[in-house]
Parts: structure tokens; sequence; C-alpha cells
């Protein structure tokens, strides 16, 4: 039944589908290990003809995935301008990064 489900982590919501490669927040984990999410607010299969929606999670729904990758993502300038005021302030932030891949969707 279940071709398409959005999982919750990290704070965020992602619609996903068996095979599909993703960044996430990061989690613990290593390269090659198996990750489960059981925080499934919705499961469906592609046409929508059935449609499984959480109050607000389904009980007993989980997604496996696999992580491919752990790292950081690329560096975004931080900048703080005041005119006027002789104030500048730049600093960088490079967010880290759980990179999966969706292997099943289930009950």
């Amino acid at each position: 039944m279940a071709n398409i489900a959005v999982i919750k982590t990290g704070g965020k919501q992602y619609k996903v589908q068996e095979g599909n490669t993703l960044k996430i927040e990061k989690i613990a984990g290593d390269k090659g290990g198996k990750i489960i999410f059981d925080k499934v607010l919705l499961l469906a299969d592609e046409a929508g003809k059935s449609v499984d929606l959480g109050m607000p999670e389904i009980k007993g729904a989980k997604v496996e995935a696999s992580i491919l990758e752990q790292g950081r993502n690329r560096k975004i300038a931080v900048i703080k301008f005041k005119s006027k005021a002789r104030y500048r302030r730049h600093a960088g932030h490079r967010q880290y990064f759980t990179k999966i891949k969706i292997e099943k969707i289930g009950k």
C-alpha cells in the first residue's frame, strides 16, 4: 500500500518514496548503518486511492533507511551590518547533515 510517506525528523517533514535519497539534519549513526523513522505522519499509494493519515502519527508505521554519508553543507555567510554606524560583522556557518536512502516503507 505505502508507496509514499511523510516522515518527521529534525523538526522538519519530508515526503519520501522507496529509493529516494535526501539530506536531513544530522542524526547519530555510521556510514552504511540502518535507521528507522517511527514518526510517520502519512502513508499513501501513488494514485492517492488509499490514504492513511495519522493524528498526529500513525501507530506501528515505520520507514527504514540506510545512511549513505555524514557530512557538512557548503559554507553560508552570516553578515550583520548597520548603516552610518561603522558596525559590520561577518561569520560563516556549515550545517551538519546526514544523507540517507529510503529502503522500505510499511506498517
